[in-house]
């Protein structure tokens, strides 16, 4: 299996990624694990996973579901240690979100901690923000979105709020490396 370097960091990965979304509801765990198993035996070593997940459709019961199919193969003696697992927080609006609730610094500590249960590990190899707060061209807001409508010094203040705590979760050591899943390159220049 092709490898590849992700970005400027020292994380190599198998050219494919080992999507999850649907593990917990429309995958169930047995066939879940074998796939994992599968992969690996063809040189798949990234897999990807968000809390929300599983999807279609995203249900308040079944958040996280995902990442329990992966957490118990992992405690099922799966070799944790050969995998990069990237996983995401949700966004506002999300089902996985409590009402009214942002992706701001209390939030992100609250969701990889659940993560890292759910996951059963003690720290996420690359951990991404599933969309940002201040709104995007995309998730059915095409046509709707307009960026002139944010107050930029409040999404400025968010980002920093953000990125000082996601550092400190890295130096904890349960996150490795940042990402972001569904951002713009207006968004991108400001990080």
């Amino acid at each position: 299996m092709k490898q590849t370097t992700i970005g400027p960091t020292d994380v190599s990965v198998s050219a494919l990624c080992l999507g999850t979304m649907t593990w917990g509801n429309q995958t169930p765990q047995d066939d879940a694990h074998r796939q994992i198993d599968i992969a690996a035996e063809r040189g798949v070593n990234f897999m990807d996973t968000a809390e929300m997940y599983p999807v279609n459709p995203v249900r308040k019961e079944t958040v996280g579901r995902t990442e329990e199919v992966i957490g118990n193969w992992i405690a099922n003696g799966g070799r944790r240690e050969e995998w990069v697992i990237a996983t995401k927080i949700t966004g506002e609006g999300s089902i996985a979100r409590d009402q009214g609730e942002i992706i701001d610094g209390p939030t992100i500590r609250k969701a990889l901690e659940g993560s890292l249960r759910r996951l059963r590990t003690d720290h996420v190899d690359i951990y991404q923000f599933h969309w940002p707060n201040r709104g995007s061209y995309m998730f059915r807001q095409h046509w709707t979105f307009d960026p002139r409508k944010q107050d930029r010094t409040t999404v400025l203040a968010n980002m920093e709020d953000c990125l000082s705590t996601l550092a400190a979760l890295q130096a904890e050591g349960k996150i490795l490396h940042l990402g972001t899943s569904n951002e713009s390159p207006c968004g991108l220049s400001q990080l």
